[in-house]
């Protein structure tokens, strides 16, 4: 299926260039489920267009799209052959970013191969360029011929901003995806849960749920809480925070800057420095808002020294970090510039990894069951090819790995191992969670670190009276809790469990002669610990029933001359529908065992 998606990649470039002969290509890869190519559209020389317009929009796809459907059609081939950097630099002499690419492999002498886009020349339909249609620089692999490639089966999807090689520095380009599969069937599936998924998009559910706002004064990723958000993050973090607690874990908390100097012994200056936020104070002091919390964890730890009888010391903080993501990777809550990580970190001796490790791994299994998630693992490892990227030795990550190994045989589960997944410092078990559409989420993370207790001189005293190195295990459950809501908001479409709901009930009065019986039954909910809301009198019963189910409260509660006369209200629940007539005491107690039961 690669072969077709960038295939089509390069016929999208194709037709582009047919419309807007100076446009400049970037690349154009195969990505998950379809592909995508990057263009600068330099348009002031183009005879075809108007001067000022440098820019394409959604209306100009349907063209595009036609005119691929147009080459498929043809027959066209695709040939590869590798070449010289001298004529690869003539053949893409008006393309700089190509040239770019050209040097660069030149420079570290790796081949350069092209691939012709071209008509069959037996067919000869005509013969510019000796049948060329389009040349790319490119490795492949692609189709032999468009006939492998169903012209019913792609679309193009939609356009975005994207800087040349992710670097805001860069000029901005326009990447135009597009989906693509073997059968319109497949295609009309992926179309309809995109539909789905959009309809789930916590962008819009969040707002229109009154949980987060985002604020142009505030800026762009820096999420603001309402009440009712703050409540159902607040409820979340308490259930880490008892699971936690039950393990022997301890709060600690920590201020959201550190000097530079902390970060450079961590590490995280050499690797991220381009990514955090910087404050130079008015001394001419520079200061990180912190990134992350695990340096500051370890300078709590290393304030004395610890006898091996006092570990594993185990330390968690619900707190917030900032990244300098740029504009266009910013993505609601999924991807922001502030986030809330609940952080822990375990310092211990060796002997006591695995203990801490199967004691996280089932928080994280108790958590994300309470979801009705099934948690598939990944053991996400370094890549030896590439040792720059990580700090330590071959020797301490293959120590690190095979812990992590021999854990996961013990326990007995399948695991998919990644390479060059791992954390700069160490490998790690990350816990994929798939959502109620099917898509896979990475969501807690368990990260065995044997370098940084090393570069901060991490020990205890062991049973001899030495100093013996310790490790050092970083576990985040949720991870960031905005990410995680924003997975749980689209999985649920905003309709949450019932204990996590900001509103359990909603009590809706029919006339103005039921309104005392409400509040009484408001405030027996309350009293009882049901989060209840009374309802707007100046509606319509019929509004304020449709009001509740658009903000998915899981119980609406109807009380008339009836339901007063009986004691009772008369119940519709959002996923269930009707239920009809029950005490409130009954719905008390049966509304508490929900909760506390956790049901999905």
């Amino acid at each position: 299926m690669d072969n077709i998606r960038h295939s089509l990649a390069h016929l999208l470039a194709a037709a582009v260039l047919k419309k807007y002969p100076s446009a400049k290509l970037g690349i154009g890869p195969v990505i998950e489920n379809g592909f995508y190519y990057d263009f600068d559209f330099n348009l002031s020389n183009s005879p075809r267009i108007k001067t000022n317009e440098s820019r394409i929009t959604d209306k100009d796809l349907p063209e595009i799209e036609n005119e691929m459907r147009r080459l498929i059609k043809a027959n066209l081939s695709f040939v590869g052959e590798k070449t010289t950097p001298v004529q690869a630099k003539k053949i893409f002499k008006n393309q700089p970013y190509k040239l770019e690419l050209i040097r660069e492999l030149q420079k570290n002498k790796e081949s350069i191969t092209i691939y012709r886009t071209l008509f069959d020349k037996h067919l000869m339909l005509f013969a510019e360029n000796s049948g060329d249609i389009f040349v790319d620089l490119c490795k492949g692999p692609h189709v032999k011929n468009t006939k492998e490639i169903n012209p019913d089966a792609f679309k193009l999807d939609r356009i975005a901003g994207a800087y040349w090689k992710g670097d805001e520095k860069n000029p901005q380009l326009q990447r135009v995806y597009g989906i693509a599969f073997a059968t319109k069937k497949e295609l009309d599936e992926c179309l309809k849960l995109r539909e789905e998924a959009e309809h789930r998009d916590h962008k819009r559910l969040g707002p229109k749920l009154d949980l987060f706002v985002f604020s142009d004064l505030v800026g762009s990723g820096l999420p603001l809480w309402t009440p009712r958000g703050t409540l159902v993050r607040n409820l979340l973090d308490d259930f880490v925070w008892e699971l936690r607690r039950e393990r022997g874990y301890e709060r600690v908390e920590i201020p959201h800057i550190a000097k530079k100097d902390l970060y450079e012994q961590s590490g995280h200056w050499d690797k991220f420095k381009d990514e955090l936020l910087k404050i130079v104070t008015r001394e001419g002091h520079l200061f990180v808002v912190k990134p992350m919390n695990c340096p500051h964890h370890i300078q709590i730890f290393e304030r004395r020294q610890w006898s091996y009888r006092e570990l594993p010391v185990r330390y968690a903080t619900t707190t917030m970090c900032y990244r300098d993501e740029q504009s266009g990777e910013l993505a609601g809550l999924a991807r922001a510039r502030s986030f809330t990580q609940d952080d822990a970190h375990v310092f211990c001796r060796y002997s006591q990894i695995k203990d801490e490790v199967l004691t996280i791994w089932d928080i994280v299994k108790e958590f994300y069951g309470a979801f009705g998630f099934n948690l598939d693992i990944r053991l996400s490892l370094h890549d030896p090819k590439h040792p720059p990227k990580y700090l330590g030795t071959p020797a301490v990550w293959k120590k690190a790995e095979s812990t992590l190994r021999h854990l996961v045989k013990e326990r007995g589960v399948r695991v998919i191992e990644a390479i060059g997944e791992a954390a700069f410092y160490g490998p790690k078990l990350d816990f994929m969670a798939k959502d109620s559409l099917g898509r896979e989420w990475q969501v807690a993370t368990i990260q065995l670190d044997i370098n940084m207790p090393e570069r901060f001189d991490l020990a205890c005293v062991n049973e001899k009276g030495k100093r013996e190195r310790i490790a050092m295990i970083h576990a985040a459950i949720m991870g960031s809790i905005e990410r995680f809501l924003s997975i749980l908001i689209e999985h649920f479409a905003g309709a949450f469990p019932l204990w996590l709901s900001p509103v359990q009930a909603e009590i809706i009065n029919v006339g103005a002669g039921q309104r005392a019986y409400g509040r009484k039954a408001y405030e027996t909910l309350n009293a009882e610990g049901v989060r209840a809301n009374l309802s707007d009198e100046n509606l319509t019963v019929g509004k304020r029933i449709r009001d509740a189910e658009i903000r998915k409260i899981p119980y609406i509660l109807v009380v008339g001359e009836k339901e007063e006369k009986n004691k009772t209200v008369n119940v519709r629940h959002y996923r269930r529908g009707q239920e009809g007539e029950i005490k409130i005491e009954k719905l008390i107690e049966k509304i508490k065992k929900e909760i506390a039961e956790k049901v999905i």
